[in-house]
């Protein structure tokens, strides 16, 4: 499992994690898309877009393998703002390649890219 180096570990201040230590000794969790609706807290909001901010200026628009990168954390945005860069894609590999559409992010995120 690739470590990204200088990637932030978690929220500044909070406990919501964006980075694992350790590979899941019980197997990869996947990535799925998870819906964000609405109603969602306003902390959840500013976490979403404090990872993408954190994503944007670590791998901008270049592909970047998940990684140490937190599945829980990256399921908020797949599927949308970051998506696969690869054809077949495997949702449960710490080497699968990823990237960000940033046409997607910018719309979702704009503070993230000022």
């Amino acid at each position: 499992m690739l470590k990204h180096r200088g990637f932030p570990g978690r929220m500044p201040g909070t406990d919501f994690q964006f980075t694992i230590r350790r590979p899941n000794p019980k197997g990869v969790t996947p990535l799925i898309r998870r819906e964000r609706f609405r109603d969602r807290k306003n902390v959840d909001k500013r976490v979403d877009m404090t990872f993408m901010q954190a994503l944007w200026e670590h791998f901008g628009n270049e592909p970047f393998e998940r990684g140490n990168l937190d599945a829980g954390r990256l399921s908020w945005l797949f599927g949308r703002e970051v998506i696969a860069a690869e054809d077949p894609f495997d949702p449960e590999s710490y080497e699968a390649l990823l990237v960000i559409d940033e046409a997607v992010a910018r719309a979702s995120f704009p503070e993230a890219f000022e």
